[in-house]
């Protein structure tokens, strides 16, 4: 078993904290463990460090390195840009299938979640791996829901297949894109719809086949990766073709479109943390609501905020329902149940050309 963790994202969302050169998944939102470091320490004796691969940038490259110094340097890969799920997922497929072999079970999770329960976690995994080692399925994670989020894709579950180690698995009946608030309630009430974890078990074959099916041009492009693997001018070959892929989502390119696709149902608590106001609501709280992250505060009839302070002293009078993020070179203010939306900030200042900020 090979896993793959996928750690190359920029994390827009957490403007100002999170920048291109050390996004969300480098950042010790909860705790003092980086999202990345608190995703190894739940994987780490599932199977052995020369079995896990990173795929990242160059930039990141080595911060991880320095993060995770277990992992073989060689194992964390950096991609010349950012190409989205498929093109990432693609090639540490391809690099598996080069250096190891085609058969190989592989899992795919992000680097950024929050799991609440890592007992609850590696059982489901190791269920998932244990039928896909004999049964020939994309296999995705889907998580009970709890309330009706509308920030989360839902997966529909279909027939009951099997159940292994208690853990159910289902043929895939749908795939639904973030809902309104009516449609997940409708979702959380009917009792067969999941959220959609964005991770995945198949076999390296299976999924480069599918690949190929459905994302054909991606396809020869991993292709011609793989014929230039090891090569003394493989470097030049991987930014030349990354440059030329087409940037989409192994969902949308794949999953949506593939006919074995299965669920397996996931019961632990989990959290994609796509948001300021989703760190908000795991995190302690005084008396009063507020959750502040800050050395020094002073906090008069403040309530219900988020308050996180690099350095200086943060203070709040009479204001509620706020995110406040301090940072050396700019400052974010934004509504809470809105803080979503600082992905928009991020995308104004690429436009006006203020990558100091980024």
């Amino acid at each position: 078993m090979y896993i793959v963790l996928m750690a190359g994202g920029t994390g827009t969302r957490f403007w100002p904290r999170s920048r291109k050169s050390y996004p969300k998944q480098l950042l010790n939102i909860i705790g003092s463990r980086s999202m990345l470091q608190l995703t190894y320490d739940r994987i780490k004796d599932m199977t052995s460090a020369d079995r896990i691969l990173i795929i990242t940038n160059e930039e990141q490259k080595p911060i991880i390195e320095d993060q995770l110094p277990e992992i073989p340097s060689n194992n964390i890969i950096a991609e010349p840009m950012g190409r989205n799920t498929a093109p990432c997922i693609g090639l540490a497929a391809t690099i598996i299938k080069k250096t190891q072999n085609q058969n190989e079970v592989m899992v795919v999770l992000p680097a950024d979640h929050l799991i609440g329960d890592a007992k609850s976690f590696i059982k489901t995994i190791n269920a998932g791996v244990e039928y896909i080692e004999t049964h020939n399925c994309l296999l995705t994670l889907g998580v009970t829901p709890n309330y009706p989020e509308t920030g989360y894709g839902y997966i529909q579950a279909g027939n009951k297949i099997t159940n292994i180690n208690d853990k159910d698995i289902y043929k895939v009946k749908t795939f639904a894109e973030k809902p309104n608030k009516e449609t997940a309630e409708r979702f959380l009430k009917s009792g067969d719809f999941f959220w959609n974890s964005g991770m995945f078990i198949w076999k390296v074959n299976h999924i480069l086949e599918e690949i190929d099916e459905h994302i054909p041009e991606l396809s020869e492009d991993l292709k011609q990766i793989e014929a230039g693997f090891g090569k003394s001018k493989y470097e030049k070959l991987l930014h030349d073709v990354y440059s030329r892929s087409k940037s989409i989502s192994i969902d949308y390119g794949v999953m949506e479109n593939a006919t074995d696709v299965c669920v397996i149902k996931a019961d632990f608590q989990w959290n994609d943390l796509g948001s300021w106001e989703a760190v908000y609501n795991i995190s302690p709280k005084d008396k009063s609501g507020n959750v502040v992250d800050s050395q020094h505060s002073i906090l008069i009839n403040a309530k219900n905020n988020y308050l996180y302070s690099s350095k200086k002293l943060i203070a709040a009078v009479d204001v509620e329902d706020l995110v406040v993020v301090e940072m050396d070179d700019a400052i974010l203010i934004c509504k809470k149940d809105n803080s979503q939306n600082v992905k928009s900030i991020v995308d104004y200042i690429e436009r006006k050309d203020m990558e100091e900020y980024l």
